[in-house]
């Protein structure tokens, strides 16, 4: 069901309210960038991900359930996705498809046939 994507899993605890923003952010096989932008609203929290020169400097939109750990000492945030499949999903423009739900959608079919959200 595409709306858990865009919930925190309930496995870790997710402190209301933490600022993620600038946090690291790994794939299983390695770094993709930091955290530009977050929400952590009810069925609509996501990362927006500052990929750097990973991928051309791009930015990728990951649902909340993407996330398998956040660090609040190290800073930094864990996905259970590889640089591939957050390579391959959905392109990304933050001028329309943040609010799109269509778009939204899509990414969350994505990341859920790829294998990228847990469950909830």
């Amino acid at each position: 069901m595409t709306e858990n994507a865009w919930n925190y899993r309930p496995s870790f605890n997710y402190a209301v309210g933490a600022d993620l923003t600038g946090y690291k952010v790994e794939a299983v096989d390695g770094s993709i960038g930091k955290v530009d932008k977050h929400s952590e609203e009810v069925d609509d929290a996501y990362l927006v991900v500052d990929t750097g020169m990973w991928i051309f400097g791009k930015e990728v939109l990951l649902p909340a359930n993407t996330i398998s750990r956040i660090d609040e000492e190290e800073k930094s945030i864990r996905l259970d996705l590889s640089k591939e499949q957050i390579e391959n999903a959905p392109e990304f423009h933050r001028e329309k498809d943040l609010d799109e739900v269509a778009y939204r959608d899509q990414v969350a079919s994505y990341y859920e046939h790829t294998g990228g959200t847990g469950p909830l």
